[in-house]
């Protein structure tokens, strides 16, 4: 397994890069979150991750840590592939896709190309309990936000306000109250829509 690859920038564009390491040019594949992160200089480190196939040897690299461990992640669930999980990467934030799966948001998982409602909820199921383990975020209050959250945008939408007008709202009570219940969290939404 090759851990990380350092060396001079020889070419760059939003999906790969090559390094030259003493006269070797690698092929890096890298997401669109890696590629807004390379520096401006020509000296550049990639941790990477080596996905062995039988037809193709191919390097995959990310600037942060993080980013890889989180690519590895998704690649273990069944159904996402090192191009799935790579446009993953290049369509959301990283923290945002771990917030996704950790709140069990299958709308946010499913809104990136090439992801069904199947896939988005397998992602949530397989990965939900090490996201939470691994980013020690606290399961009971992210779940319980999630539950509020829903429930006020459903009853406000049985009310007749736009679903997409109710998160803008909801999500603004919410981030200033994060334990707001639900029927203050209605309240503030109906003097605010």
């Amino acid at each position: 397994m090759i851990a990380h690859i350092q060396g001079k920038l020889v070419e760059k564009t939003p999906t790969d890069v090559v390094i030259d390491c003493n006269g070797v040019g690698y092929h890096v594949n890298i997401s669109l979150h890696t590629f807004s992160l390379l520096p401006q200089t020509d000296f550049i480190k990639l941790y990477t991750y080596l996905q062995i196939k039988e037809d193709a040897h191919s390097l995959y690299g990310f600037v942060e840590k993080s980013e890889r461990e989180l690519f590895k992640l998704l690649l273990s669930v069944s159904g996402i592939g090192a191009g799935i999980a790579r446009t993953m990467l290049s369509s959301l934030d990283p923290k945002q896709i771990i917030q996704a799966i950790a709140n069990g948001d299958v709308g946010t998982v499913q809104s990136i190309k090439g992801i069904g409602n199947k896939t988005a909820q397998r992602v949530i199921l397989d990965l939900r309990d090490k996201v939470l383990k691994i980013y020690d975020l606290d399961e009971i209050s992210v779940a319980q936000h999630n539950i509020n959250r829903e429930e006020s945008l459903s009853a406000l939408e049985v009310l007749g306000y736009v679903r997409k007008n109710a998160e803008k709202v909801v999500d603004k009570i919410l981030k200033e109250n994060p334990e707001a219940s639900v029927e203050f969290i209605i309240k503030q939404a109906l003097k605010n829509l």
